[in-house]
């Protein structure tokens, strides 16, 4: 089991809001700066942190509905993410983005490809220099447009629960590649989209996220686990 909270990175600055801490505490535990095991005190993190105990308990609330930490009689304590949390994570888009693309080709005539030829394009200016943070976050609003042109709101808000935790994961993982080439994968995936063939459709997002997953499953098997954060 982990130790108790002893130390942190830089506090939160200008100003500490609790959605800057709860994108931190992510990112430290998907990394593995916070070992499985390690019990997250509400008053040492607020402490290290800046902030009061409110957000705090705000982000430990959301990190443990994303499954990365649980709750104990002793307290909060931190869960991690596994190889076959991975899997069953990429499972789940999987399904719902084949439901998304589905729910797109039905709409192709009245499509509005706006939003994804943006994060396209956004995709190949985070690529040259490399910004593993903002080529990520393109590249999940290249995804969530499918979801906007599906039009399924539910389905929509289904995947916006999930996206936070594959922006943390991709952002390691985008430090280890070549992102021009990546963006032009994606490009290939509209394309075939737009087609309104399905089955290619729904083929060529099982090949990319196949590959994503198995990906994002290497570099963190063989990433060296850096100094603890707390």
């Amino acid at each position: 089991m982990g130790g108790e909270l002893v130390t942190i990175i830089n506090p939160l600055r200008n100003p500490p809001l609790g959605d800057q801490l709860l994108v931190q505490l992510r990112s430290l535990i998907v990394r593995g700066e916070l070992g499985v095991g390690t019990h997250l005190v509400e008053g040492r993190i607020a402490e290290r942190f800046g902030v009061s105990r409110g957000p705090v308990r705000d982000a430990l609330r959301q990190l443990e509905i994303e499954g990365l930490v649980e709750t104990r009689k002793r307290g909060v304590f931190v869960r991690g993410l596994s190889d076959q949390d991975l899997l069953e994570l990429y499972s789940l888009r999987g399904a719902l983005e084949s439901l998304a693309i589905r729910e797109t080709i039905v709409r192709l005539e009245s499509a509005d490809w706006g939003q994804i030829d943006e994060a396209l394009d956004q995709m190949r200016i985070a690529a040259d220099p490399a910004d593993p943070a903002k080529f990520a976050a393109a590249d999940l609003d290249f995804h969530s447009g499918f979801y906007t042109l599906g039009g399924n709101r539910w389905l929509t808000a289904t995947w916006a629960l999930h996206r936070p935790l594959f922006a943390a994961v991709m952002e390691i993982t985008n430090t280890d590649r070549e992102l021009a080439s990546v963006a032009d994968d994606h490009v290939g995936l509209r394309d075939v989209v737009r087609s309104g063939d399905v089955d290619a459709a729904l083929a060529a997002l099982t090949a990319h996220l196949d590959g994503s997953c198995g990906r994002i499953r290497t570099t963190l098997s063989e990433r060296p686990r850096p100094q603890p954060a707390f």
